[in-house]
This record gives structure tokens, sequence and C-alpha cells, in this order.
């Protein structure tokens, strides 16, 4: 069985997408998405600096839409079992599968990105990647700190994410280095991505998700805060608005798609990040690009 998967916040690059614009069918999409977002997004995608694409209001919809676009392409060679997407990969999965229009699953990554960087502003945070630990040592490392502070993201055995507030992160990697991490390393990003810090960006983010139409998708999605086979539009939402505070369970999401008969993961998107992840997982399954179908 197929799994594609969709990558979130980091993977962009200057030049993402530029080869897929001398397809008609995308560069409609990309001259749709310019003329929602206001500016010419495709422009700072195809030749714009690194600074540029690190503005939160190019980087979240740039690797949307690179993904969706990606996957559009694909025509009838995208035939997915099944799909699951890293944070705000999880929108671009949606699209794809045809529970979300592509306005709007743009319009709430839009929405999402500007959420974020609200809260962000609220209050100094941070993020840090912890190595070489298990999760429940993590986990009860975190829960001892009085500051804010979770596990945000299970990206592969031996491999969380931190996140909560500067001094909260700050404490916890020094108590998980006691704990023998083979490295803590505080990340270059905003805030206190799903963290509790990002309540406000939730609570603002709601109503968009709730207003908005999706439809079952063509085949289960694996959602980040619950990693089982889901179809029901209205589980779909309660999960999207709870992601924003909840944790990326991305180890547990490829298990489970392993033991639902997932055989082949295709990326979709800017970069091979998931792929490294997936074998970490279970190094016997074959990970592709879907770049290079």
């Amino acid at each position: 069985m197929k799994a594609y998967i969709f990558p979130g916040q980091g993977a962009q690059f200057s030049g993402m997408g530029k080869d897929l614009y001398e397809n008609e069918q995308a560069k409609a999409l990309f001259e749709r998405a310019n003329e929602i977002i206001g500016f010419r997004i495709s422009d700072i995608m195809f030749s714009g600096s690194d600074d540029e694409l690190k503005q939160t209001k190019v980087t979240q919809p740039a690797i949307f839409l690179h993904s969706v676009i990606l996957a559009k392409t694909l025509g009838a060679d995208f035939k997915p079992d099944m799909v699951a997407g890293h944070s705000l990969g999880e929108f671009s999965a949606l699209v794809a599968a045809s529970a979300l229009s592509f306005e709007d699953g743009l319009r709430l990554v839009i929405a999402r990105a500007n959420a974020m960087q609200k809260a962000c502003e609220l209050q100094p945070s941070a993020m840090a990647a912890i190595l070489g630990l298990a999760d429940e040592v993590v986990e009860k490392v975190c829960l001892e700190i009085d500051e804010v502070v979770v596990a945000a993201n299970y990206n592969c055995p031996g491999q969380i994410v931190i996140s909560g507030s500067v001094e909260g992160v700050d404490i916890a990697c020094q108590k998980l280095t006691d704990a023998g991490a083979k490295r803590a390393l505080k990340l270059n990003v905003g805030g206190a991505f799903h963290s509790p810090l990002m309540e406000p960006a939730r609570v603002e983010l709601q109503e968009a998700i709730e207003n908005v139409t999706i439809l079952p998708p063509v085949c289960p999605i694996y959602q980040n805060v619950d990693p089982a086979p889901n179809t029901d539009p209205q589980l779909i939402k309660e999960n999207l608005i709870t992601q924003l505070t909840g944790a990326v369970r991305w180890t547990q999401t490829i298990e489970r798609m392993i033991a639902d008969g997932a055989s082949e993961f295709i990326e979709v998107g800017p970069g091979n990040v998931l792929q490294g992840l997936v074998k970490k997982v279970d190094r016997t399954l074959k990970t592709i690009s879907a770049s290079s179908m």
C-alpha cells in the first residue's frame, strides 16, 4: 500500500516549485494563489532569498503550495491508500486527498501562519531538539519543570522536539543533557509551536476551521494528534484545531500506517526530511520523492 506524506515548516528552499510552473495546471494554481495571497508568492518561491522565504507570511503557504501543486501534477499517478502530513503538512494532505478545496486550504494555511505569528509575539518562547533519549524520559523531565515546556514533536525514535517558554526550554535542555541526551539543540524558530503557548492561535483559527467545508477524503488520513485512520470530516476538523497546541506524533503515525499495511512512503513537497524520519522508524521500508516519479 502507498502512503503519501507531506512535509511541514522548515522544508523551504529558494527555487522550490519553479520546475512545476511549466505545467499549465500548476501555472494556473500558482497564479490563483498569488491572487488569494495578495502578492506574488510564486516569485519569492522561485527566486527569493532565504530571508524572504523565512517570513511567516511566506513560509507556510509556500510549502503548502509546493506540496499540493506537485500532488495535483501527478494526475493519475497520485493514488494514495493513505496520507499524513507533518504539522503544516496535514493541510496539504487534506487538499491532496480532496477533503479540502485548494482555495480553502490556502486560506486556512494563511490564517494559521498569521495566528501563530501573533501568539509567538505575546511571549518569548522556544523549541529544542532532544537526541538520544527515550520518549518517556523526555516527558518525565518536562513534567517536573515549573515553567511551560512539553514534548511537541515525536519525530522518530530518539528524536523529540520540546517546546515552551524560553526559560522552560533552557532548563529542560540542561536537565535532559544531565539525563543522558546525546544532544539538546535549540532551534531557530519563531516560537513554541505545538505547546500550550499556542492557545491564542488555536482560539483564533478555530472559527475559520469550523466554518470551512471538509469532505470525506479519498483515503484515510492519519492526523498528528490522533495517529489513527480517519475519514470523518467533523473529527478531522477537531483534530486540526487541537493540532496547534497538541503534539505532532509522527513516530506513532508512521508506526500505525505500517501496521495498517503501508509498504511504500512517497514524500510530496520540498526536501526529503520525512523520508529520513520514516527510515529511522522502520529501516526496511521503501521511501521515494514524488518529484522523481
